[in-house]
């Protein structure tokens, strides 16, 4: 069996508010749909799946919408107020995210994206999974007279998606969560970015599947970084990073202070600076690298696998604050460095899209839940790895991918 839902995009109407676990205040004041077409409950021949419709009530949280897929193992919150940004991962009763000192999800309404300082963009940052781009996805850069031209990781994550619908497959156990998120500016873009979210009744995976395309009639440039955060219970003191990399260097000279323990990691230290550091993952024969972040008893873990030939960059976000400041780490996979897009541009990284033109993206997430997981990606890393020469390490920033002007 195979079958699509389409739903019509109407303001949203709670009739039952549901407590499905007290993991915060937050959970609780989400209000589940039960008459909403996404209100499924499905077998599988590998498996059963269900899918539940919400919004959250209260605060800057107030209207943002939450789709929460869900298999006998894992469940997935996706925020289509929020670019379709994933929420949070809970597998096995662990939790996936972090703990950010913003009190999200904020509703776009309260991110004051373009804001003199170009900084409004953290005022919602809080999520697993945050898309930043699609015309700029770095730093803010302003013009000669201090005006802001691009903010800080661009737009997208606080452009509500419309023309949300699910497909499943009976025999596969695949469901998708499907929907496009529109960036626009009149005379000066119109990007779509169709995004499916899939998982399976029977795996622990979480695929992203992003095509974004240029519905201009003249060419553009876009820029494109997933923002991938992950903080407690899986980072902590002694976590390491797991990457197959062809070369490596430090944003700036704090980072280049512990270039020789770049995938090592401090636990909560109040005051700590975050340190940053650039990277060219290596692929394999299918066109995927894979990046891992293993907990401090190397018992647990999260894999992120992706495609270079669209996301040729990967950049390593170590911000070892107190718990409360936000201790977290990022494996940002990217189209190129976050710097301002001036600064990109001249380097020959932004993405030349076509009049008419699709763009791809592919990215593969894994919770992995025990030491054997753990080993056996560490292996396959380790083997794509040993394929090369070993990652070129340079002990100072580089020129050509640092903005050291900005």
């Amino acid at each position: 069996m195979h079958a699509t839902l389409e739903l019509n995009w109407k303001p949203f109407m709670a009739t039952e508010s549901i407590v499905v676990r007290e993991v915060d205040d937050r959970e609780q004041r989400i209000q589940w749909d039960t008459t909403s077409p996404m209100h499924l409950d499905l077998s599988t021949r590998v498996g059963d799946w269900t899918i539940r419709h919400g919004v959250f009530r209260g605060g800057v949280s107030e209207g943002v919408e939450i789709v929460r897929l869900k298999n006998s193992r894992m469940h997935v919150d996706v925020l289509p107020t929020r670019g379709m940004s994933i929420w949070r991962i809970e597998c096995d009763g662990v939790r996936f995210g972090w703990h950010s000192p913003v009190i999200g999800p904020v509703h776009p309404n309260h991110v004051p994206v373009s804001e003199p300082s170009g900084l409004g963009w953290l005022s919602g940052f809080d999520e697993l999974v945050v898309r930043c781009g699609l015309q700029s996805n770095g730093a803010p850069q302003h013009d000669a007279n201090g005006q802001l031209e691009f903010p800080l990781h661009g737009h997208i994550a606080n452009t509500p998606a419309d023309s949300l619908s699910v497909e499943f497959d009976e025999a596969s156990g695949r469901v998708e969560l499907i929907a496009d998120t529109v960036e626009t500016r009149l005379f000066f873009k119109r990007f779509r970015m169709r995004s499916k979210i899939r998982i399976h009744a029977d795996r622990t995976e979480v695929e992203l599947l992003d095509d974004v395309t240029n519905e201009l009639e003249t060419p553009q440039t876009m820029q494109l970084l997933y923002h991938i955060n992950i903080g407690a219970p899986i980072l902590g003191e002694n976590s390491r990073l797991v990457a197959a990399l062809d070369e490596l260097a430090p944003k700036d000279a704090h980072a280049a202070g512990q270039i020789d323990r770049w995938d090592e990691f401090d636990g909560p230290t109040t005051g700590q600076a975050e340190r940053v550091y650039f990277g060219r993952p290596r692929a394999d024969e299918t066109g995927y690298t894979h990046t891992m972040l293993t907990s401090p008893e190397q018992d647990r873990g999260f894999a992120v696998s992706y495609k270079t030939s669209t996301l040729p960059a990967f950049v390593l976000w170590k911000n070892t604050a107190a718990e409360a400041d936000g201790y977290v780490t990022g494996m940002e996979p990217a189209t190129g460095f976050p710097n301002r897009r001036g600064f990109e541009e001249k380097q020959g990284r932004l993405l030349d899209i076509g009049a008419g033109q699709t763009k791809s993206f592919r990215i593969k997430l894994q919770p992995l839940m025990d030491a054997e997981s753990v080993d056996t990606t560490r292996q396959k890393i380790q083997t794509l790895a040993d394929e090369g020469e070993p990652t070129e390490i340079s002990n100072d920033p580089r020129g050509d991918w640092t903005d050291l002007d900005g």
